[in-house]
């Protein structure tokens, strides 16, 4: 099985290259990658973390357990690994305590033989769910404690299928499971693995500490003028079906909304439905307009402060941004109805707070309830999310 799993990762690395053809991502790809271990940079003689995570979603979950692991272990050299172009270019973009940022070569024997022997890491944090399986193997081979922190894992994942028995192999070489809830510690039991705690979604303490850092947005309070809004974050194209028809409707409070896709076209096709009510953020010139667009990179965290309630785009699809970033500020949260890959959403509507929607009518149903019931519910939203704070010290007190 592990002479087959190396071939599919070949095919992989192939298909990618062909991608990169036309495929401006899959070619950021394969160039970061480009002589990756003759451009290393030498190591200081410290002790190292080797840190991966597949993207920026898990970086921004890693990052208050690397900030209390550099407050406990200022020795410590932080080195994150990461698959993704979207995560290697974009980090540094945070406040962030690491040392070093690298992409993450193929997972091939050879591949893992070399990082490891560059790095010599004294432990790795994988973060979430990215089990790469000759990088963990050639870990523990060198004496590595390996963690997986903030794990999420559900019943129709290959681990847990009865062809599984490789992957399931990848899973018995860490030292101990972070989890972020207790499904993720029954499945991991049900196939034997014991080294689990649960520990809690340390998004919540990244989320808590960017309400610390918040910095007003005066170009939002130029368009808000004192006002609250409904706040639509990263929306796609299928979310969009059912708010432009409630978003032409609805003029009683202003609307902050920030597509996923901030290319010209897509902005102009926003611009085309919703006609006469939009202005640009990057447009300087003022107008009395309900919407503004967020056309840029880096807003919306700081937008959210502004909301009454939000809209959080990625449940038609399957792909739910991060309903934690506008709940830190207490606003309700609406989603679409594909939400059980992100057991936080369930959660969310258990307590009241999230809802989900389907149709444009549903949503003005939803959005009447969540009007009448509103400082109610921003309390307990806000009160929730405090409540589960501490993440990043339930691990670290483990670690150290």
């Amino acid at each position: 099985m592990h002479n087959l799993y190396n071939f599919s990762i070949q095919i992989y690395g192939l298909l990618i290259r062909i991608a990169a053809l036309f495929n401006v991502k899959a070619k950021s790809w394969i160039n970061g990658r480009k002589d990756f271990f003759k451009n290393l940079p030498e190591l200081p003689k410290k002790p190292i973390c080797w840190v991966h995570c597949a993207s920026l979603g898990e970086f921004d979950m890693s990052l208050p357990v690397l900030r209390k692991l550099k407050e406990k272990n200022p020795d410590y050299y932080l080195v994150v690994t990461f698959f993704s172009p979207s995560g290697m270019n974009h980090y540094q973009k945070r406040n962030h305590p690491v040392d070093l940022a690298l992409y993450l070569p193929l997972d091939s024997p050879k591949n893992a033989k070399k990082l490891m022997l560059y790095l010599k890491p004294e432990i790795g944090l994988i973060v979430k769910y990215e089990f790469w399986h000759n990088y963990i193997l050639e870990a523990k081979k060198n004496g590595v404690k390996m963690y997986s922190i903030g794990t999420l894992l559900r019943k129709n994942q290959h681990y847990f299928k009865i062809y599984g028995g490789f992957f399931r192999k990848t899973l018995t070489l860490f030292d101990c499971f972070f989890t972020q809830n207790q499904n993720t510690i029954d499945l991991l039991k049900s196939i034997g693995i014991e080294k689990c705690i649960l520990t809690g979604d340390p998004r919540i303490d990244q989320v808590l500490q960017n309400k610390k850092e918040f910095v007003p947005n005066p170009r939002i309070e130029t368009f808000l003028q004192g006002r609250k809004a409904l706040i639509i974050g990263s929306s796609w194209e299928d979310d969009e079906k059912i708010l432009f028809p409630f978003i032409r409707e609805k003029c009683d409070f202003p609307i902050i909304i920030a597509p996923h896709n901030i290319n010209e076209e897509n902005i102009r096709r926003i611009e085309k439905n919703l006609e006469g009510l939009t202005q640009r953020y990057t447009d300087a010139s003022a107008t009395e307009s309900q919407v503004l667009i967020l056309n840029t990179i880096g807003h919306l965290n700081t937008a959210y402060y502004y909301g009454n309630f939000a809209f959080i785009g990625g449940g038609f699809s399957g792909r739910l941004h991060n309903i934690l970033e506008p709940a830190v500020f207490g606003l309700p949260v609406i989603f679409g109805p594909k939400y059980s890959r992100f057991p936080e959403a369930q959660t969310f509507i258990e307590l009241g707070i999230g809802f989900s929607v389907q149709t444009t009518e549903r949503l003005k149903v939803i959005d009447k309830s969540i009007s009448e019931n509103l400082n109610k519910i921003q309390l307990k939203t806000s009160s929730y999310v405090e409540s589960q704070s501490g993440t990043d010290e339930k691990i670290i007190s483990y670690l150290i």
